[in-house]
């Protein structure tokens, strides 16, 4: 019960700084928002339903639509997993990113469509 607390918490503050950025006229770089791309030419696009921000060392990802099954990868842009993780939406996930530097975010959805974004982690 308490993990499902701390879960409804963490995405109502992802969404709240979400709705802040777009109140304000800030569309994509608001925290070092995430430009969320597909990586593939199958399927039609969910961009608007993936949503990801970058806060100094902290990744955080808001599902806004019910998607299944999506995995979350967070890689070096050069190459090498950092995390992966697989996420039941509609919901929210935060990354903590130790080093600074370049990194890829993948979603695969459980129909094979791929989605990225890259971004950088500096101090």
């Amino acid at each position: 019960m308490r993990c499902n607390k701390i879960k409804i918490i963490l995405f109502f503050g992802l969404l709240l700084t979400n709705t802040c950025c777009l109140a304000s006229g800030v569309d994509q770089h608001c925290l070092g928002s995430i430009v969320i791309k597909m990586g593939s030419v199958y399927g039609s696009p969910r961009t608007p339903s993936i949503q990801a921000s970058i806060d100094g060392h902290y990744l955080s990802v808001v599902f806004l639509d019910d998607l299944g099954q999506v995995s979350v990868q967070v890689s070096y842009a050069a190459g090498g997993e950092v995390e992966a993780t697989a996420v039941y939406t509609p919901n929210g996930v935060i990354f903590y990113i130790p080093n600074t530097g370049s990194y890829v975010v993948t979603f695969t959805l459980s129909n094979g469509d791929v989605y990225y974004g890259e971004f950088e982690v500096t101090d």
